[in-house]
């Protein structure tokens, strides 16, 4: 049975699973600094193994982050994304945010959109 739940701390082996199963790497060394400055995260487990995750980054004010939204492919195509985004949204405006940002390639428009985001005029610049 799937069930969702906001700050499991899951360890880095359970994320790195994670990881590998929706990006094909195992991402950071270690999520747990991520994890520890985060205004909330959202987990997906079947029974004990976690199969979706969301961060909630912030900006220590009123403004929020979606981050790192990923499902096991094994697990994908199910509407477990969706419930994950809002959940995190549901979150994120408990705690005090105002504004909730999301960045995404143009590919995950549809998703976003239907998680209940809407497009504006952003800028990126990357430093690496």
């Amino acid at each position: 049975m799937i069930h969702i739940t906001t700050d499991p701390f899951p360890d880095d082996a359970a994320m790195a699973r994670l990881w590998q199963a929706s990006w094909g790497d195992a991402g950071p060394l270690s999520f747990q600094p991520i994890l520890q400055r985060s205004l909330g995260h959202v987990g997906a487990y079947d029974g004990k193994t976690l199969i979706g995750f969301v961060n909630v980054a912030w900006d220590g004010g009123i403004h929020a982050f979606i981050l790192d939204t990923c499902v096991d492919k094994a697990y994908q195509r199910r509407g477990l994304a969706i419930r994950l985004v809002r959940q995190a949204a549901s979150l994120a405006k408990a705690r005090g945010a105002h504004w909730l940002h999301v960045d995404f390639e143009p590919r995950l428009e549809p998703f976003y959109r239907k998680c209940g985001f809407r497009p504006t005029t952003a800028g990126l610049m990357r430093l690496a």
